[in-house]
């Protein structure tokens, strides 16, 4: 089953994307690729925070993350190599679309004095990132469960060749962006 945005992806932004920006080949439309949601945890926690960590990203996201650890020692960071200091999901395809479409819809109107995502994040090459700081925005999880407040950053892959396409890609989609 078509997530409801993808749909609209394919219907609307595709042919709107096509005459607006003149390419000359269906490939040349920029798309979205693949989202990364990423959740870090500080080392000094216990290990009950990571858990934590993972409980809330199965939740949002409906995947089971990845264990991130630490590739080198730092001592002023008390941090161990090999050590857990987060967790990430690549979401993709039917997952992607309909992370994406929960995100814009649901979870950004819930932040207080939500007035837009901010523009900057663009990377140069056509990707997005962005920082939510609480995971309790998302409708799915569950504040009486909810130890500590847990950030996380959500970066968005596009096929956009520069920022300027990405960005029009991603407000066509439902991306809230902040007014200049």
């Amino acid at each position: 089953m078509e997530s409801r945005l993808y749909k609209k992806y394919k219907d609307e932004v595709k042919p709107a994307l096509q005459t607006e920006r003149g390419y000359a080949n269906v490939h040349q439309i920029p798309g979205l690729d693949k989202i990364v949601v990423r959740m870090g945890v500080d080392a000094t926690f216990e290990k009950s925070a990571l858990d934590d960590a993972v409980r809330d990203m199965t939740t949002i996201t409906g995947r089971k993350p990845v264990i991130d650890k630490s590739r080198k020692a730092v001592s002023n960071f008390k941090l161990r190599e090999g050590q857990a200091i987060g967790c990430h999901v690549t979401l993709r395809r039917e997952v992607m679309w309909e992370f994406m479409d929960r995100l814009t819809t649901a979870a950004l109107p819930r932040i207080r004095d939500f007035r837009g995502i901010s523009p900057r994040g663009f990377d140069g090459r056509g990707n997005y990132s962005m920082g939510v700081s609480d995971q309790s925005i998302f409708p799915e999880i569950e504040l009486d469960k909810v130890k500590r407040t847990q950030g996380m950053d959500i970066t968005f892959v596009t096929t956009a060749k520069t920022n300027d396409e990405a960005k029009d890609l991603l407000t066509k989609l439902g991306m809230p962006f902040a007014k200049k």
